[in-house]
């Protein structure tokens, strides 16, 4: 998938209401080591900067075909796993991501759980078979 670089950047730093933004910590694919981390949920992109104000983002994460799961072995933060299943030939990528309370953990997780584009469509299927329902 082609993304245009300039235009994610735009959208990230957009006066435009986001979905939830705030600290969370992500521990590197590299440097194990949590670090802290601005983060923007807008649909189903999660930006993450150094700092908040950032005029450009570290990285994105796309969450599309992904699961998202509590990372109970986490003892440090209240944490949860943003899981990207392989392909069979590649274990594929997991993010783990931390906050300091229990309500930010369910919170974030609730919202990233339903960021999907596949999750919005499912959930527009099944309110045009309640309207359909309520219609007869």
């Amino acid at each position: 998938m082609k993304i245009n670089e300039k235009t994610l950047v735009s959208y990230c730093v957009s006066n435009t209401p986001c979905d939830r933004e705030g600290w969370l910590v992500k521990r590197g694919e590299v440097n194990r080591a949590f670090q802290r981390r601005w983060c923007v949920l807008r649909g189903n992109l999660l930006f993450y900067s150094e700092r908040q104000g950032d005029r450009e983002p570290l990285g994105v994460i796309i969450l599309e075909g992904c699961t998202v799961e509590l990372a109970e072995e986490e003892t440090e933060v209240y944490a949860f796993k943003i899981v990207f299943h392989g392909d069979g030939k590649s274990s594929g990528r997991v993010y783990t991501l931390g906050t300091q309370t229990m309500e930010d953990l369910e919170a974030w997780m609730k919202l990233v759980a339903c960021a999907s584009y596949d999750y919005m469509k499912l959930m527009v299927v099944e309110l045009q078979q309640q309207l359909v329902e309520l219609e007869e």
